[in-house]
């Protein structure tokens, strides 16, 4: 284990050996590992958008086991799905990559900002997972339940080992469009999950936009011109800094604006980038090939 990983590890002061050792299969696995940086592949938009607008663009990813595949060859941290895309290839990958089981779910046809519980910690025991994976939308009129919901699942999961990642999205209730994306919106974001006891926290890029007008007058001073600067704000609403916290990778862009992501996520000392639609739904020799450049945009080598 490197002295970056460590030091990590001791951020999480009242976490058993099985829950740090599971952050550390995460941290110390594949080309990025040991370096504090994490690219993790996630797919759970099957259940999001439905199969075709996931997986019809690249038809060999309706198989879960290219989504392992491509996970392990990339060199990543780790792979999140849900329970069935996990249990598909769970005995054939078995110790190849660390998982993250996503334990809630919603689909395009629901009216409610909301998600269902899909999957249980025994779940993830069964299939050797590190960690769980849940969402939360800050914003939205369920979000006390969620919270409620991933208060207990995650106090399961730290009694017998396992990691907590949070996706947090606001959403919902007084946010406008331009809100969810903002700067002061997503920090907050990202601290409610770090407050909820978050060990890995998901959120998305901010724009340099001020949503709230309480919020305006702290914001007015500061200088929020570049992605790298917001990032570093939002690691800085993370504890300081002591939690982890990756970004995601959005909707389909060209592979330049990955790329800058990426060096913004780097330089405002975010952990790294949670990419999903991105990466499998462009050619498996493509998507091989910007994921090697994101792991050496974040490796500091270009």
């Amino acid at each position: 284990m490197t002295p970056t990983v460590k030091a990590i590890l001791a951020n999480y002061e009242s976490d058993n050996p099985g829950t740090k050792g599971n952050l550390a299969r995460i941290l110390m696995q594949g080309k990025l590992g040991g370096t504090g940086k994490l690219l993790i592949l996630p797919v759970d938009q099957g259940f999001e958008h439905g199969p075709a607008r996931s997986f019809a663009i690249n038809p060999p990813a309706y198989d879960p086991h290219y989504h392992y595949q491509i996970a392990i060859d990339a060199g990543l941290s780790a792979y999140a799905a849900p329970l069935g895309m996990l249990e598909a290839g769970a005995d054939t990958f078995a110790g190849q990559i660390p998982t993250i089981l996503k334990v809630n779910s919603s689909n395009s046809w629901a009216s409610a900002i909301d998600q269902a519980v899909t999957g249980t910690v025994d779940d993830a025991l069964r299939l050797g997972c590190s960690a769980i994976g849940f969402t939360i939308y800050p914003g939205s009129d369920d979000v006390f339940e969620m919270m409620e919901e991933i208060r207990e699942l995650s106090a399961q999961a730290k009694a017998v080992g396992i990691a907590t990642v949070i996706w947090s999205y606001p959403r919902g209730g007084k946010l406008t469009k331009a809100g969810e994306l903002a700067l002061d919106v997503g920090a907050y974001a990202a601290h409610m999950a770090a407050l909820l006891g978050a060990h890995i926290i998901k959120v998305k890029l901010p724009t340099d936009h001020i949503e709230q007008e309480d919020a305006k007058a702290a914001y007015k001073d500061g200088d929020w011109s570049t992605q790298a600067k917001r990032v570093a704000h939002v690691v800085q609403s993370s504890f300081a800094g002591r939690r982890i916290v990756v970004f995601s990778g959005g909707a389909s862009k060209g592979s330049d604006a990955i790329y800058q992501d990426a060096r913004d996520i780097r330089d405002g000392g975010g952990n790294g980038s949670i990419i999903g639609r991105n990466t499998f739904q462009r050619p498996r020799g493509e998507a091989l090939a910007m994921l090697e450049k994101i792991i050496t945009i974040y490796k500091g080598e270009v």
